[in-house]
């Protein structure tokens, strides 16, 4: 049974309108955008934003692109499906604000379709995938609390079991293995999800990215008119280096990417403006540096 691509695809271009004019009007710049297509099929709009106020970095991405070719990355987990032509599509962004006590976040949500190969009766499969999570650079009990409650709400009309699954999937997948130690304090992460049919599932997957902006906005009006200094910014570099690793050692995302021939520069504007590394740097007991260490165990924050 075909696939309604084009219901898809108007819905993630929305969304992504809806998230740039939310965050356009908090940080007074306007996003610029880039308009690219790719090869092999399809394309994708760039819109991002540097140097902001509120912003130093943020990124809104949507693409839709297609090829001969599963690669392996998507085929790891669905060998069966190995060689289709496929079509992928979604909207991902992350967000660097400026002041250290504004956390960055990421959010996903994306359709993979692959489809039958001429001279076969293979049905098309699709499947959805996506989530957003929280890395903060200070410890504020309230903004965890606040985001995950909101992910739970997106995700309790669609099953009451899926924040407790998606949230310990959020908290294994960003987790640093050559750190021994998470990205942040996590959120919502799923996969392969094709849960009774396609409306139910699309169903889902537009409730994650319709409550992205009230999970994450209130966090920014609270913390941004908080005063930092060097000592907090020279943190958040250092703590940014961790979010580098984690993109380009373990993600899932940017490894597709690469491997299916994407759009690099769209793919590395996930990465913070900078970053730093130090050689067995450890904060001073007892500071707020240092709390960050317990705060970011995994733990049930509702």
């Amino acid at each position: 049974m075909p696939v309604p691509i084009s219901t898809a695809h108007d819905y993630f271009l929305s969304l992504q309108a809806s998230i740039v004019s939310a965050l356009e009007e908090a940080d007074g710049s306007r996003f610029k955008t880039d308009n690219w297509k790719r090869p092999e099929g399809g394309g994708g709009v760039s819109r991002y934003l540097e140097n902001g106020p509120l912003i130093e970095r943020g990124a809104v991405l949507f693409s839709h692109v297609r090829g001969k070719t599963l690669p392996p990355s998507a085929s790891a987990h669905r060998r069966e499906l190995a060689g289709r032509p496929w079509e992928a599509m979604g909207v991902s962004l992350v967000l660097h604000p400026r002041n250290p006590y504004i956390p960055t976040t990421h959010l996903n949500v994306r359709l993979f379709v692959t489809h039958g190969r001429e001279g076969t009766d293979e049905d098309d499969v699709f499947w959805f995938g996506g989530g957003m999570d929280l890395t903060p650079y200070y410890a504020f009990e309230d903004d965890a609390r606040h985001f995950h409650a909101t992910c739970k709400d997106a995700l309790d009309p669609y099953g009451t079991d899926k924040y407790p699954l998606f949230k310990k999937w959020c908290d294994d997948y960003f987790f640093l293995k050559h750190r021994n130690e998470t990205r942040g304090i996590g959120g919502i992460f799923f996969d392969d999800f094709n849960e009774h049919n396609f409306e139910h599932s699309f169903g889902m997957v537009r409730s994650v990215g319709d409550h992205f902006l009230d999970a994450y906005m209130p966090i920014v009006k609270r913390r941004r008119t908080m005063e930092y200094s060097e000592r907090e910014r020279d943190f958040q570099a250092y703590r940014r280096g961790r979010y580098v690793e984690f993109n380009l050692v373990l993600d899932r995302g940017t490894l597709f990417g690469l491997q299916s021939g994407g759009r690099t520069e769209s793919i590395l504007l996930s990465m913070p403006p900078s970053a730093t590394w130090r050689y067995m740097w450890q904060p001073d007991p007892g500071s707020p540096e240092a709390r960050l260490a317990d705060f970011l165990q995994p733990r049930e924050w509702l």
